[in-house]
Formats: structure tokens, sequence, C-alpha cells
């Protein structure tokens, strides 16, 4: 039996420990990666190549929706189910344009989940009932397509998204450049510009902005400095 591989993307340990716990005992698929932060997750994808990436969506550093993006531009064989708490629609929707192929609530069970990895490693979509319901609903197009033809809001850029949440989960500019890759000169830069474009000049504006764009869940721990 060809076994489906997945790569496990959640910051909580003992979560993580939980879904491998749960998923060994399907015979037909194997967790051959954990990730702790959504660049990790990136990372680890590239290297393994895994069949499904089970991506919570409240991930550090890297929020699981970009961390999405980025995988399905990286490795577009690979599939990603997203796991969250909640079932706001801008995450679920956000989801299905980013090209993810199924979204589940963590409160599913452990049979949904495994059910759900199925699916989307065969190239179906699986998404709350009710969810997947109000997607497919208000335009007719299929789930997981991005809506052309909507009026798409001036969105931020990767780069100002990864800054935003790296201010938003209180790191100053020594951890962003160090983060980033980048100089300290060149992280204060990228804070001015953001502030600049989005006329948002104090920490707790950004971090309210962060939430309600979904580049991170309300119920996130976030400093602010």
């Amino acid at each position: 039996m060809e076994q489906i591989t997945v790569l496990l993307a959640e910051d909580h340990q003992v979560v993580r420990e939980g879904f491998r716990f749960l998923l060994e005992h399907d015979p037909d698929i194997q967790v051959v990666g954990e990730a702790a932060t959504g660049r990790q997750a990136v990372q680890l994808t590239r290297k393994l190549r895994p069949a499904v990436v089970v991506m919570d969506i409240a991930m550090p550093l890297l929020n699981g929706l970009e961390a999405t993006r980025q995988i399905r531009r990286h490795c577009p064989d690979t599939k990603v189910l997203i796991l969250s708490a909640h079932s706001d629609d801008v995450y679920v929707e956000q989801a299905a344009e980013l090209g993810a192929s199924g979204f589940l609530l963590k409160q599913a069970s452990s049979h949904d989940l495994a059910t759900a990895i199925r699916e989307v490693q065969k190239g179906d979509t699986f998404f709350c009932p009710a969810r997947s319901r109000r997607l497919s609903g208000r335009d007719g197009k299929p789930l997981g397509r991005a809506r052309q033809t909507r009026k798409k809001k001036n969105r931020l850029s990767p780069r100002e998204a990864e800054v935003l949440q790296l201010i938003a989960e209180g790191k100053p500019n020594k951890e962003i450049a160090l983060e980033l890759g980048v100089s300290f000169k060149t992280a204060d830069k990228h804070r001015q510009h953001l502030m600049a474009k989005l006329n948002i000049h104090d920490i707790a504006g950004l971090t309210r902005y962060a939430i309600s764009a979904g580049i991170i869940e309300s119920s996130v721990q976030v400093t602010i400095v």
C-alpha cells in the first residue's frame, strides 16, 4: 500500500504530537515531518516534498495563509489542508484563494482529519460542510479557484505581510532583520514603509489591522511594544 506522506505544521508541540498519534493509526498515512513555524513549514516542504501539509492557520513568524501561498508556488504538487480554531469567512476564503485544498476546524474528529487528508491528496477539496456551501453558493464557482471577477482590494505584498506579522507579534527591528535575513536599516525601512502605506503609526493599530486582514488570528498572543 502506497502511503500518503504528511507534514504537520503546528506551533504547539503537544498538539503536533496528538495529530501524529492519531494519524499513525492509519496505515495509508505517514507523517514525515513536523514544523513549529510557518517559515519552517515552507522549508521542510521544499526539502521533503510531502503529498499533504496539514497547516495551522495561526503559525508564528509566517502565518499559515502566507506559508500556504509560498508552498503552492514552490511545490505545486503538494496539497495544503488548513486547520483553524475558527471558521471565520475571511480565513476560509483566503485559504481557497491562496491554493489550499481544504479547511478543517480543529474541533473535527480524527476520522474527519484522515478523510480530509485522503480527499485533498486525490485532488479533491475538503472544506467544512457549512463553509463549503457558502463558498460555492455565492458565485457558483468551484472551491479553491480564485475569484478573478471579484474586485480585489489593494493587498499587502508577501514581504509586507511578513513584516506586519512580525511587528504584530512584538518583534523589534533587530529580530525582524534576523528573521528576514536583512540589515537592521532595511528592517527599519520596511517598518516605516508599512506604516506609511497603511497610514497607521502605532503598534496597536498595526496589530488590529493584522487581525482584521486575517494575517494573524485574534486568539494569537501578541506583545504590544
